[in-house]
């Protein structure tokens, strides 16, 4: 599918940078409908990017190093909306307050950089689900149910509440699982495609649950751990899985303390590579397209375009295959924001070529149809590098 600037909505909003209103006011003065989007903005300009893992124990995140904050801080200044698409703060490895400081200064760049007269959004993902675990769980135990877009107070955690205060000046919306960018582009983290990598995979023939609404997902086990017990426990002994979840961050932190010193080893910086590969970014990445692609579908989302982290693997790019990022020919075109973590043994050698696993991906929508850069094309490898 051809990106295009045409909208197939009813109704059209004019937003100018910097106008007499914010985005999230342009697009509340005409709500999508449950059956057909019925918002374009036209001349909006917004910036998404997922996966800052901020506070990240490796240094991975390179929005710690200056010439990877400032690419990103230019190009949010230049931005009507900013959309934090997921895992913004690493709250995983158990190390919240740690964390904190690390994404504190920041956010506080980014808030800065967008203004009083932009928007930030922020849409939770696996990594950083604590801060809407509580606000979440009774959603979807409450009559109301979990929608698609659902805006979230931003009091719902004490967390939520300090990291969009961060933020300001700029005004901060908080949605969750996904939000409408314009009448015909959705975005979402991605974490849901977890629960169907079996089937994509090939690892079992069927899934058993019919996962048809926001809430048959959230009820899984395993949403805060990054969508592991479940489908782990589908195919262990029963008893193995068990407790997962509530030794995820335990574990993790006792993995990954000990790659650096592994990496310090003469000879065993390979070794230590592939161990963070294993631990953190799993063998899946394949499988995930096809199983997002599942996801819309049976969420129902409808939309022409579906923008999507948590894989970390930017795309489409040039070099990809013909159909990678639609595997649904009636479904959504697919693009992936990438991340703002280095790891070595995604990242490889420069080979002239873009490099999916790079960091600095971001998708632009700006009523031309959604695309994805690379803002840290010009950033040296060497002034990214973190522990791994």
């Amino acid at each position: 599918m051809a990106p295009s600037s045409v909208c197939s909505a009813t109704r059209t909003t004019v937003f100018r940078k910097r106008g007499s209103c914010t985005a999230g006011e342009a697009m509340r003065r005409f709500p999508r409908s449950d059956s057909m989007p019925v918002s374009c903005l036209i001349g909006m300009r917004t910036l998404v990017v997922s996966d800052l893992h901020l506070g990240s124990l490796l240094e991975r995140d390179v929005l710690r190093r200056p010439e990877a904050l400032e690419a990103l801080v230019s190009e949010a200044e230049a931005s009507d909306r900013l959309v934090l698409l997921g895992d913004t703060i690493e709250l995983l490895e158990g190390r919240a307050r740690q964390a904190a400081e690390v994404a504190r200064p920041v956010l506080g760049a980014l808030g800065q950089a967008v203004g009083a007269d932009g928007e930030v959004v922020v849409v939770p993902g696996n990594h950083d689900h604590a801060m809407v675990r509580g606000w979440v769980h009774r959603q979807v135990s409450g009559p109301a149910g979990l929608g698609l877009d659902d805006i979230v107070p931003r009091s719902a955690g004490t967390l939520l509440s300090e990291l969009t205060g961060w933020l300001g000046p700029a005004p901060v919306e908080v949605r969750y699982p996904g939000l409408w960018l314009d009448g015909e582009t959705f975005a979402t983290h991605g974490h849901y495609c977890d629960r169907l990598l079996l089937d994509a995979s090939g690892l079992r023939r069927s899934d058993p649950h019919p996962r048809r609404t926001p809430a048959d997902y959230e009820r899984s086990p395993g949403t805060d751990a990054g969508g592991i017990e479940q489908p782990l426990g589908e195919i262990l002994p029963d008893g193995l899985s068990e407790g997962i979840d509530a030794t995820g961050g335990q574990l993790r932190r006792a993995l990954l303390s000990g790659i650096p010193r592994l990496a310090s080893v003469p000879g065993a910086r390979n070794i230590a590579d592939l161990a963070s590969l294993a631990i953190e970014q799993g063998l899946h990445r394949r499988a995930a397209i096809p199983a997002m692609a599942e996801v819309s579908r049976r969420l129902g989302i409808g939309a022409r375009y579906l923008v999507f982290g948590h894989i970390h693997r930017r795309g489409p790019l040039p070099d990809d295959p013909e159909g990678m990022w639609r595997p649904d020919t009636n479904g959504p075109m697919l693009l992936n924001s990438g991340s703002w973590v280095y790891d070595s043994a995604l990242v490889g050698m420069p080979t002239g070529r873009p490099r999916s696993y790079r960091p600095g991906g971001a998708v632009i929508v700006d009523g031309d149809g959604p695309r994805c850069v690379d803002l840290l094309a010009g950033v040296p490898d060497d002034a990214l590098r973190g522990s791994v």
